[in-house]
């Protein structure tokens, strides 16, 4: 690991700590202007999702409905809780091309950007430890009176994300404050999430509060609309 991430990790919990975590479940509220630009509105609003650590795969439960998706990168599955298939769909991906922020998508859609998403992100910074990962450390930026610095993260092939090359930048604590990145399945659409409201988790230092947004330029905030709200409530970590 280069000197910033092996920092990042350890202001995070460590990987001697994260190497014994099996799954991550969050009670969540995930709001935002995108779910409306996407005809998906308050889907997301009040839901359970596991992460599965030790592989891409997360599955999420819709409070108040008879409905559970499973994410993992070459298939989506939409299933009652009795385990009944709803739907699914192979090689979901191919699912979006020619997509751009406005098209609307169908539940399988917001299943696999859902899954993609919130697993990178509940496993950052550890994921990037990992074989197949390349980091490379670039310039700081200043931001809020603070000297942030920055990974860019080039993400291998088998790993689904929002796109190949991410930028973390991390405050002088070590936690990250912030995710730069576009998002190939939105058309390129570019995205900073904010991360706020810490709180150790049995040993796992988790930001429990994030916001994003568009940028555009060299990552200059466009402050309105808020396209992303993610309220993490109850956290249990196995």
């Amino acid at each position: 690991m280069n000197d910033l991430l092996d920092a990042a990790v350890a202001a995070h919990g460590g990987l001697d700590r994260w190497n014994q975590v099996k799954s991550i479940t969050v009670d969540a509220s995930i709001t935002g202007a995108l779910w409306s630009l996407k005809s998906q509105d308050d889907a997301l609003k009040d839901v359970r999702f596991e992460v599965d650590t030790t592989r891409e795969r997360l599955t999420m439960d819709f409070t108040g409905q008879d409905k559970r998706s499973v994410f993992e990168p070459r298939r989506v599955v939409l299933q009652r809780r009795d385990s009944a298939l709803i739907d699914a769909r192979d090689d979901p991906e191919m699912s979006f091309v020619g997509h751009q922020l406005q098209t609307p998508w169908d539940d399988i859609h917001l299943a696999y950007f859902a899954g993609e998403a919130l697993w990178t992100y509940l496993s950052t910074p550890f994921l990037y430890t990992l074989p197949g990962f390349v980091t490379e450390e670039i310039a700081p930026v200043e931001t809020d009176g603070e000297t942030w610095r920055r990974l860019q993260v080039t993400f291998p092939d088998h790993i689904k994300s929002h796109t190949r090359r991410q930028i973390f930048c991390f405050g002088p604590d070590g936690l990250l404050r912030r995710h730069d990145f576009t998002i190939d399945i939105l058309g390129g659409a570019t995205g900073l999430l904010y991360a706020t409201g810490y709180r150790d988790v049995d040993g796992i230092i988790i930001p429990t509060t994030r916001r994003g947004y568009a940028w555009q330029g060299d990552h200059q905030l466009i402050p309105e609309p808020l396209l992303v709200g993610i309220d993490m409530a109850e956290i249990t970590i196995r």
